[in-house]
């Protein structure tokens, strides 16, 4: 089962993920997609670590290649979050696109029993991006896309309240 969880920067997104998937049966897997560049990214892994710890999951980090990462298949996975992960691939080397990462994310969903996709919501916020920087949104923006079309249920998140648009449930 897949559901993706979606909403814009500080909107609740990840509490309300990781809530969710404290409600499945199994184990549970956060797999955490921010590579560790700074200061300013080691604090924030460090909050979200902490933040986490009574819930009980596994953390892996991994920032790409996710087709290559075996899952137990009773396994609750939660993808923290698909915006570093298409970021991580794009600017790596080999450098990969969206069309990839969804393919590593099909891979993913197939292996354990349920992967919950946590991702940021595009093309709200006033700006306009140009070159590279749109290229990338307009490829956060398809995956988003594909991953709602596969997705049992989606859910997006404002203000931490949860807005159920595809799917059932809170």
């Amino acid at each position: 089962m897949l559901t993706l969880v979606i909403g814009g920067s500080a909107s609740g997104k990840s509490e309300y993920a990781e809530a969710h998937v404290c409600t499945l049966p199994g184990s549970r897997i956060y797999l955490a997609t921010m590579e560790p560049w700074d200061g300013e990214c080691r604090a924030r892994i460090a909050r979200h670590r902490a933040a986490r710890t009574h819930r009980n999951f596994t953390t892996i980090e991994r920032y790409r290649d996710l087709e290559h990462l075996p899952l137990p298949p009773d396994s609750n996975v939660l993808l923290e979050c698909l915006s570093n992960l298409l970021a991580n691939e794009r600017y790596g080397t080999p450098s990969r696109q969206a069309d990839q990462v969804l393919e590593s994310l099909i891979h993913l969903a197939r292996q354990c029993r349920h992967l919950t996709v946590v991702t940021n919501e595009v093309f709200s916020g006033g700006t306009d991006y140009e070159g590279d920087t749109l290229a990338y949104l307009h490829q956060l923006a398809w995956l988003n896309r594909q991953l709602a079309r596969r997705a049992e249920r989606v859910v997006e998140v404002v203000c931490s309240l949860p807005n159920v648009l595809k799917g059932e449930g809170p």
